[in-house]
């Protein structure tokens, strides 16, 4: 890979993990809600699993997407339907009482799972491959793909640290629920480039 392209492509990665999006909003609450060092399964999660995405999809997924469309709507209504599920969980991860006190942290596994249903992560893994993949082959999608590893957890670390940072003032129950809420409606926000699904 060209000096030019790995700079172009560091750049392309720094910019895409660190605006926000659904990991990030996750991030955040997750922060907040359960501070920095319980959420960094979550981080973790998040940057081997949008990795092990960028350089399957370069190895072919977005090809079969194109050859069987109804894959892609199926991909498209679980994404929704999920992404509902976690801002609903969002949303009363604040709230005392009983399920306040089983609220857990997303796993290593869950947050790995989750880029497959996220909408920015495809958007990011097809531009990725598409733009900056020198030529099409496994060692090129690799290297992309470590890229992407080495530039998304210091910049999803931001918006984890973000949420500790506040955690003290949204420590009265209001706030936190007030926060929970927003949260909760970002999260759903960010579904509308799920059209950025199609190739």
């Amino acid at each position: 890979m060209s000096e030019e392209l790995l700079l172009a492509l560091l750049g392309f990665a720094f910019v895409t993990s660190v605006t926000p999006g659904p990991n990030n909003m996750m991030l955040l609450a997750s922060g907040v809600n359960f501070g920095l060092r319980r959420t960094v399964p979550h981080m973790l999660g998040i940057s081997v699993g949008h990795s092990v995405m960028v350089f399957l999809v370069g190895l072919g997924l977005a090809g079969m997407f194109r050859a069987w469309p109804g894959a892609l709507v199926g991909l498209k209504l679980a994404s929704v339907g999920y992404m509902l599920w976690l801002a609903w969980k969002i949303a009363r991860a604040g709230e005392p009482g009983e399920g306040r006190a089983r609220a857990a942290p997303m796993t290593f596994l869950q947050a790995a799972a989750f880029q497959w249903v996220n909408p920015k992560a495809w958007a990011m893994a097809l531009g990725a491959v598409s733009a900056y993949a020198p030529e099409p082959s496994a060692l090129a999608y690799a290297a992309v793909a470590g890229v992407f590893a080495l530039v998304n957890l210091p910049s999803v670390a931001v918006w984890a640290g973000a949420g500790q940072a506040v955690r003290r003032w949204l420590e009265a129950p209001g706030r936190l629920r007030a926060f929970n809420w927003t949260m909760a409606g970002l999260l759903v926000l960010s579904l509308w480039p799920v059209g950025m699904l199609a190739m």
